[in-house]
Order: structure tokens, then C-alpha cells, then sequence
């Protein structure tokens, strides 16, 4: 026992992703009966700190090219080759109701919209697979509406019906009307919390003099009369 030794991680950096398959850093050293280290090693290892990744929404325009992917930068690393991905779609819903989804055909991590169709719109899922141990690492939902181009620059006036136009001009007509009287009432109300406290001070002024008079008559005679003996 007195020779036994043990390798354990003396220090690790936090996850490269926050879902998903990621990387990072890790330090281990070999502690002996003493405590002592020796023959530390720096390696890279992977790590999962989450494999569900949530929802991204993305709204794009009829014609244009859009493309998304299963894995950013940071989790592919030099083993893409490590990671399987199958791919389902619930078209023209945005939804993460697993029952809803069917077979997407593709077996990238990325998919192209070249160019995109309102038929594309609807709720993509990708899971990955490790190769290694055939567990799923991640899963991620893509929310894509697909909208025509002219309804990016609609005007909101224009848009509008005659009895809408005459609609919104009488709420305007009435916002204006009110709000003159609201105005005159708070002037009202400050003309009259100001006469209220300049009368407050008023009557101070006035008591502490009424006071000081009073004071004065009491003490006089007093004091008369101690000079008269």
C-alpha cells in the first residue's frame, strides 16, 4: 500500500459548448503515497454538458439561399468523422412535438435552401450520434419560416380600408381632445398645492410672531415688578 500511486485530474478548463458534444482541457498527474506529483500530462478530452440544445428561429425570404447546420466550429474539431446525423421535419409547423416529425433524406450536418421555398418552412431536428458509443450527444430544432418578399415592406397606413382610415383618425381626434383637459386639470392641481403650501407657510410666520408677542407681555410686568422692590 505504501507504494501504491493513483493518476487523478488536477485541473480541467469548463466545456467548449454549452450542449452538445464539446472539448476541453484537462491536466492529470500521477499523486504517489506523499502526495507528490509527478508525470502530469495536458491532454485534450471530450466533454457533454448538455445533449438537448433547444429551439433556433430563423424567418428568410422566398428565393433566397439559407443554409444551417447540426454542429458549429467549436464541436466539429478534427473528428468529424466520429458523429453520425439523421435528420426529421414537421413541414409548416413550428413545434418541437416529436410525434409530429417524418424521415428528412440527407446525411450531412448541414443542409442547403438554395434557393429557399415556402414549402421549406416548418421545424427541422437534427440529432447526432457518437460512433463510438452509439449514444445520441445532441439534439437541436430549427424553426424556419419562409415569407414572400413583398411582405417584408408592407406599410402599415397603406395596408389599411376606408372605415379603418376613419377609425383610426376618430381614436387620434379623441387622444387629442382629452388630453387638453387632462392638462388643464393638472395645472389646476399644482396652482392649488401651491397656494396650499405658501398659506402653511404663512401661518408659521404668523404664529411664531403671535407667539413672540405673547411672550414678551407675559414677561414684562415681571420683570416690573422686581425693580419696583
Amino acid at each position: 500500500m505504501r507504494t501504491a500511486t493513483a493518476r487523478v485530474s488536477i485541473s480541467s478548463t469548463s466545456c467548449s459548448v454549452t450542449c452538445g458534444m464539446g472539448y476541453k482541457v484537462e491536466e492529470t498527474c500521477q499523486i504517489g503515497p506523499n502526495g507528490e506529483r509527478r508525470y502530469c500530462d495536458i491532454q485534450k478530452v471530450e466533454c457533454l454538458t448538455n445533449w438537448l440544445c433547444g429551439m433556433l428561429h430563423f424567418t428568410i425570404l422566398v428565393g433566397k439561399p439559407f443554409e444551417f447546420q447540426c454542429l458549429s466550429p467549436t464541436e466539429i474539431g478534427p473528428e468529424i468523422s466520429s458523429f453520425s446525423y439523421s435528420w426529421r421535419i414537421a413541414r409548416g409547423i413550428i413545434t418541437t412535438d416529436d410525434a409530429l416529425f417524418k424521415p428528412f433524406k440527407t446525411t450531412g450536418f448541414v443542409i442547403k435552401l438554395s434557393p429557399a421555398k415556402e414549402y421549406d418552412a416548418g421545424t427541422y431536428r437534427c440529432d447526432v450520434q457518437f460512433m463510438r458509443t452509439y449514444k445520441i450527444v445532441k439534439r437541436i430544432y430549427f424553426g424556419i419560416r419562409v415569407i414572400p418578399g413583398h411582405l417584408v415592406d408592407l406599410n402599415f397606413d397603406q395596408s389599411l380600408t376606408l372605415e379603418q382610415h376613419l377609425a383610426s383618425e376618430k381614436e387620434k381626434t379623441q387622444q387629442n381632445a382629452t388630453s387638453v383637459p387632462v392638462q388643464k386639470q393638472q395645472h389646476f392641481w399644482r396652482q392649488r398645492t401651491l397656494f396650499v403650501f405658501l398659506i402653511g407657510i404663512g401661518s408659521g410666520v404668523v404664529g411664531g410672531i403671535l407667539l413672540h408677542i405673547f411672550y414678551y407681555l407675559v414677561k414684562v410686568p415681571n420683570n416690573y415688578g422686581y425693580v419696583e422692590e
